[in-house]
C-alpha cells in the first residue's frame, strides 16, 4: 500500500504551564492545528503523558512550576523508554536553563514572552516532523491487544481509500464504552482487556463484508470506516448483545456516533462529526446511537459562532448584566435586601441569547472565566454607582465557576476589583454552584477559606440539587444557602417537597446561616416560606431580572418605604 503524503488527523500536543493566561495564549495559537491537552504542573504532566503515550506528538513544557518543576519532568521522561520517544519543547525565559534542559533531552526552546504565533507553530511543526520521520520506519501496523489497525496506520489507509476509491460511500463510525475506566477499576485490567478483545473480534466480523477498516484509537474508543449501512442499530445491538454475554455481574453499555458519507468532506471532519454524535448520547439511558445530521451540524456551527464571537461581544458590551432582587420576608412589608447579577447576551445578528445556551457551552470550552470576569467588573462598577447616586450600598451576588475557583490569581483579581471601586468585600457576594464541589474538595475549601478571611461572603448555590453539597456542608465555610428552585415549584401541592424545604431550613439553622429561596412566583409559595422561617426570596413574585436602570427604581422605592416606616 502506498503511504500518504501526510496523516490527516489532528496530532495531540500537551501544554504544561502553571499560569492559566499562558496556557490560554498557547492554546489559542495551537488549537486550530492540533488537539491540545493541558497540565498545570509537572505531576499532572506525567499523568497526562502516561494516559496518552501512543497519541502525543509533542510536549510544550514550562520549567518553573509548583508541585514538580520542568527539570524533574524532563528527568523522568529521559529514563522512560516510551515517554522518551515524545519530543519536548521547553518554555523558558532563562538562557542559563537552556543548557541544562538540553542535557536532559529537550528538543527545542520557545522563549518567553512568547514569539510570534507563526514562529511557535513552525517550531512545533518542525520538531514533530523530525520526530515522526525518525519513528516511521519502526511504526506498528496493528494494535497489539485487539488486532485492529493502529491509529496512525488507520488514517493512512483510510486516506488511501478516499483518494483511490472516491465513488465509495464510506461512513465514519465512532464506538465508545460508557464508564470504561470505572469498569476497569472495579473489575481489573484483565477483565477490561477481555472486553476490548471481544469488541475487536465483533468489529472485524462486521467489517468482513463492508470493505471497511477499524482502529482502537484510545483505551475504549474505536473508529470504523466502512461502506454505508442501512441500519446501524442492528450493528450496535449485535455488539451490545455479545458484550452482555461476557459477564452477567457487570453492566456494560456501548454508544455509537455515525457521520454518513458526504462528498468532498475530509476524514478529519467526518470523524470529528461522528465523535460529536457519539458524545451527544453519553450518559443517556434511552438513546445509545446518534447519526450526525444537518440539525446537529447547524447546532455545532451555532455554538462555534458563539465561541468565535465571545471576545468581540465582551469588548463591545453586547453582554448586559441584569439584576434580580432578593427580599427579606421576615419583616412586614418585605424589604429589598440584596440582588443577584445575571448575564444576558444581546447579539447584533442572533438577537437575545439565553444564558442556558452560552453558559454551559463556555463552561465546557474553558471560556467561562471570561464571562465571569466581565460580570464581576460590571457589577462592582454598578454597586459603586448606586452608592454614589442613591447613598446606599446594595450587596450583589456574582457567580464563581469551577474554572474561577482554581485560578491562582482569583484572590488578587477580586481584591483589586473591590479596591478600584471603593467597595468592601462583603458588597460582592460570591456564589459557588454545587457542581464546583465535585472537583477538588481540598483545593476548594482552601480557596473559599482565604476569600472569607479577606471579607467576602460565600453563598452555596443550588443547595440540595445533589449529594455533593450535603457531603461538603460540614467542612466548607459558607455564609448563605440558596435552595434549588425545583423545591419551590410544587410546595403548594406536594407536601414532600415542602418537608424537604423544612429540612434544609433546619440545616441552615444548625449552621446559623440564612437561606435564599429561588423561583418564588406566587403568594401561596411566599406565605409557606415565610411561615417556615425562610429568610430571603427571589423570583418573579417580586420581579424578573432587570437592567440596571429599571432595577434602580426598586432601590428608590425601598428607600421611600424605609422613610415611611421610620416616621
Amino acid at each position: 500500500m502506498i503511504l500518504p503524503e501526510r496523516i490527516i488527523h489532528k496530532r495531540k500536543v500537551l501544554v504544561v504551564e502553571d499560569q492559566e493566561i499562558n496556557r490560554d495564549i498557547l492554546g489559542g495559537i495551537l488549537e486550530d492545528s492540533y488537539e491540545v491537552l493541558y497540565a498545570g504542573n509537572g505531576l499532572e504532566a506525567i499523568e497526562a503523558i502516561q494516559a496518552n503515550l501512543d497519541d502525543l506528538s509533542a510536549i510544550l513544557l514550562d520549567l518553573i512550576m509548583p508541585v514538580m518543576d520542568g527539570f524533574e519532568v524532563l528527568g523522568r521522561i529521559r529514563v522512560d523508554a516510551k515517554m522518551s520517544r515524545i519530543p519536548v519543547i521547553v518554555l523558558t525565559a532563562e538562557k542559563e536553563a537552556e543548557l541544562q534542559a538540553l542535557q536532559l533531552g529537550a528538543a527545542d526552546f520557545i522563549t518567553k514572552p512568547y514569539d510570534a504565533h507563526e514562529v511557535i507553530l513552525a517550531r512545533v511543526a518542525r520538531i514533530i516532523e523530525l520526530s515522526e520521520g525518525r519513528r516511521l520506519i519502526g511504526a506498528t501496523e496493528f494494535d497489539p491487544l485487539t488486532g485492529l489497525y493502529s491509529r496512525g496506520f488507520f488514517f493512512e489507509y483510510a486516506e488511501q481509500i478516499q483518494r483511490f476509491y472516491p465513488e465509495w460511500k464510506m461512513d465514519a463510525v465512532v464506538l465508545n464504552i460508557d464508564r470504561f475506566h470505572s469498569v476497569n477499576d472495579l473489575n481489573g485490567r484483565e477483565f477490561g482487556d477481555k472486553l476490548l478483545i471481544l469488541i475487536g473480534e465483533e468489529v472485524r466480523l462486521f467489517l468482513a463484508n463492508t470493505n471497511g477498516i477499524a482502529s482502537r484509537m484510545e483505551a475504549d474508543q474505536f473508529f470504523i470506516y466502512c461502506q454505508q449501512q442501512s441500519d446501524y442499530h442492528v450493528i450496535l445491538s449485535r455488539l451490545q448483545n455479545r458484550m452482555n454475554l461476557l459477564s452477567h455481574r457487570v453492566s456494560l453499555r456501548l454508544r455509537m456516533g455515525v457521520c454518513p458519507w458526504i462528498k468532498g468532506i475530509g476524514l478529519e471532519q467526518l470523524f470529528d462529526r461522528a465523535k460529536t454524535a457519539c458524545n451527544m448520547v453519553r450518559g443517556s439511558f434511552r438513546r445509545h446511537l446518534m447519526v450526525y445530521d444537518e440539525s446537529i451540524h447547524q447546532k455545532e456551527m451555532y455554538y462555534q459562532r458563539l465561541i468565535n464571537d465571545l471576545h468581540h461581544g465582551i469588548k463591545n458590551h453586547q453582554f448586559k448584566v441584569f439584576y434580580q432582587p432578593k427580599y427579606n420576608i421576615q419583616v412586614n412589608p418585605p424589604r429589598l435586601s440584596s440582588a443577584e447579577a445575571l448575564i444576558r447576551w444581546n447579539h447584533p445578528d442572533l438577537g437575545m441569547i439565553s444564558p442556558g445556551e452560552f453558559i454551559p457551552l463556555f463552561e465546557r470550552d474553558g471560556l467561562i472565566h471570561v464571562v465571569d470576569a466581565y460580570v464581576w467588573e460590571e457589577t462592582a462598577r454598578q454597586i459603586a454607582q448606586w452608592r454614589q447616586r442613591l447613598g446606599v450600598t446594595l450587596p450583589v451576588s456574582v457567580n464563581l465557576s469551577r474554572a474561577d475557583v482554581f485560578d491562582p490569581m482569583l484572590e488578587n483579581n477580586l481584591i483589586s476589583l473591590i479596591h478600584s471601586n471603593g467597595l468592601h468585600p462583603r458588597d460582592l457576594k460570591l456564589e459557588v454552584t454545587e457542581s464546583a464541589y465535585t472537583d477538588d474538595a481540598e483545593q476548594l475549601i482552601s480557596v473559599i477559606s482565604r476569600l472569607r478571611e479577606r471579607g467576602f461572603q460565600i453563598e452555596m448555590d443550588d443547595f440540595g440539587s445533589g449529594y455533593s453539597s450535603l457531603n461538603m456542608i460540614s467542612s466548607l465555610p459558607i455564609d448563605v444557602l440558596k435552595m434549588d428552585m425545583k423545591f419551590i415549584q410544587n410546595i403548594e401541592q406536594n407536601n414532600k417537597d415542602f418537608r424537604l424545604i423544612e429540612l434544609i431550613l433546619d440545616i441552615a439553622k444548625y449552621l446559623n446561616v440564612p437561606v435564599v429561596a429561588e423561583g418564588v412566583e406566587t403568594q401561596a409559595q411566599l406565605d409557606l416560606l415565610r411561615n417556615a422561617e425562610c429568610d430571603l426570596v427571589q423570583g418573579y413574585y417580586f420581579s424578573r431580572p432587570l437592567p440596571p436602570e429599571e432595577f434602580e427604581a426598586l432601590i428608590v422605592k425601598d428607600l421611600e418605604l424605609g422613610k415611611e416606616l421610620a416616621q
